[in-house]
């Protein structure tokens, strides 16, 4: 009889373990396939891009591959979510003290390298309750430009757009110029506490002297209030001269009304840009042989000797005349459409730019739209003119630079500021891009797996698949593989193309975001130099939800 009525009970309770197993086993399934889900479900298999040959044996970009991108696609804003430019002071900020401290800045680099660099000067002055003294300007560089301040930025604007901010003079007072001053060479991407140190050195000196002014203050971590009066500094109080300014406005109201619309791309294809990044790809050997001597001949640029292939595939050249008409064919714009060419004199001259011309006739430089009597007064002022170059970039309806250097960088940002106008950047990176970081992100995503399952088999056959899949979609990464693999006959031009490219760049056009942090598995000070530029992501410290822009 106890048997008999034990019997109910342990058949129960061998149904509840089998319940609790059947649970488990269900959930681990469950999460399994979450996880295969995640990594491959919404991931396009790189079949399915270039399933066999046949596809790839289309004929060249025809009209109807360009029809099927929207006007808006291709000449719309990025959707600016509500976004606006926020440089008011917050309650905390400090209004301006006068003081009998002194910083004298000698600016280095070209306009844009300058314009960030006394932006940045203007913050650390800030911090240092300090005098700015309106900032000399480089002559030494590459251009040597004899420009001053006042050649290029409308002094008493600046001054006086930032009178509550910090006290500024046009020159150090007639006592002072002769009295010894510590000249600094701040340290790149400093902190609020680096500079509060070096306050100390008002002790013993009345004048600081920097002697470059580019990168001097980190890109993140700093207050709000300090943030903001660096983007018043750039976008508010260093307007151009008004000669400037003008034949700037000018020359936007030509292009208007003769296309209504324009791409601005920064073609940054010449003569110093190509020797500095040793970049020789489809340069003759007497070309990059020129290229190699000038490196060699300029003291201050530091590394002689440089990998052309490396370069290139690393992401570092800038796309060449030819790559660039390609790209923007493939991204559905017609041949009508009108480029204005930001840059200056293009290696190779009209026989290199011709490549470009021949899929986008319609091309315009400064020199064709303004006469020569217009241009006089800025001959031989190369940071004169690239400001007239700066003025037609931010007013496009798109901006294309064809490598990220400092204007293409401070173009961005001021777009993003003004409202996320379209930016396109070409993603240049070639076939091995990516893979100093496939090890440590496989890495990362086999600890998060050992955290939920203890099946060897299982570990092995799903990190067997991550591998597989990353090193997949490292495979058609960026432009510079694809322009091979056209070179080599693997790829055709037609839709097939026109939509790797498409896809590769889908996110790439100036949408809002927050700035991209340093690159993983870097440490120390070298993480600083590997984070997006303020300048070039001024969001969210400068670009904000408020419902009134201010």
């Amino acid at each position: 009889m106890a048997n008999n009525r034990g019997y109910p009970h342990c058949r129960r309770f061998l149904s509840r373990r089998q319940s609790i197993l059947t649970i488990a086993l269900f959930t681990i399934f469950a999460f399994v396939f979450s996880i295969f889900l995640l990594l491959f479900g919404f991931a396009p298999k790189e079949d399915d891009i270039l399933k066999d040959d046949t596809r790839l044996e289309e004929p060249q970009q025809s009209q109807s591959v360009q029809q099927q991108v929207s006007d808006e696609n291709l000449w719309g804003a990025s959707l600016s979510h509500g976004l606006h430019p926020c440089i008011k002071p917050t309650a905390r900020h400090k209004a301006a003290q006068g003081s009998d401290h002194y910083i004298t800045v000698r600016s280095n680099g070209g306009l844009n390298q300058m314009r960030t660099g006394i932006s940045d000067m203007v913050a650390v002055a800030h911090i240092m309750n300090a005098t700015l003294v309106i900032p000399q300007l480089d002559k030494r560089s590459f251009w040597q430009d004899t420009s001053t301040f006042s050649d290029i930025f409308d002094e008493l604007h600046f001054i006086t757009t930032l009178q509550d901010d910090v006290r500024i003079v046009k020159a150090l007072p007639k006592e002072l110029e002769s009295i010894p001053r510590a000249r600094k060479h701040f340290t790149s991407w400093s902190g609020m506490g680096y500079y509060e140190e070096m306050a100390r050195l008002w002790k013993d000196y009345q004048v600081i002297h920097v002697a470059k002014s580019d990168s001097r203050l980190a890109n993140n971590d700093l207050p709000l209030d300090i943030q903001r009066l660096r983007c018043r500094a750039l976008y508010r109080a260093l307007r151009f001269s008004p000669s400037i300014e003008r034949l700037g406005k000018k020359l936007v109201e030509r292009l208007r009304s003769h296309s209504g619309r324009y791409i601005a791309l920064h073609l940054r294809y010449e003569k110093d840009m190509l020797s500095f990044t040793g970049c020789t790809y489809g340069l003759t050997e007497a070309e990059s042989e020129e290229l190699r001597i000038m490196r060699e001949n300029t003291n201050h640029w530091k590394v002689k000797k440089i990998n052309s292939t490396e370069q290139r595939v690393g992401g570092f050249c800038p796309l060449t005349p030819k790559e660039v008409g390609i790209f923007l064919e493939s991204l559905g714009y017609p041949p009508i459409t009108t480029i204005y060419i930001a840059s200056g004199e293009i290696y190779g001259g009209e026989a290199r730019l011709s490549e470009l011309k021949s899929r986008f006739p319609n091309i315009v430089s400064k020199e064709a739209l303004a006469t020569a009597k217009e241009l006089e007064p800025f001959a031989n002022h190369g940071s004169q003119t690239a400001a007239l170059d700066y003025i037609i970039s931010i007013e496009s309806n798109v901006f294309v630079p064809s490598h990220s250097g400092n204007m293409a960088r401070a173009v961005e940002g001021h777009r993003r500021f003004l409202g996320h106008r379209r930016t396109i950047n070409p993603d240049r990176y070639g076939p091995s891009h990516g893979v100093v970081l496939l090890n440590s992100t496989r890495v990362a995503w086999e600890l998060k797996i050992r955290s939920y399952l203890s099946n060897p088999l299982l570990i092995r056959l799903l990190m067997r698949r991550i591998k597989n899949q990353m090193l997949a979609q490292n495979r058609m990464k960026g432009l510079v593989e694809l322009f091979d693999k056209l070179e080599s006959g693997e790829l055709k031009l037609g839709s097939s193309f026109s939509h790797l490219v498409q896809e590769m760049h889908k996110n790439r056009q100036g949408a809002p975001r927050k700035r991209h942090g340093p690159l993983p598995g870097i440490k120390g000070r070298a993480r600083l130099r590997t984070e997006e530029s303020f300048y070039e992501n001024p969001y969210p410290e400068c670009i904000c939800r408020s419902k009134t822009a201010v």
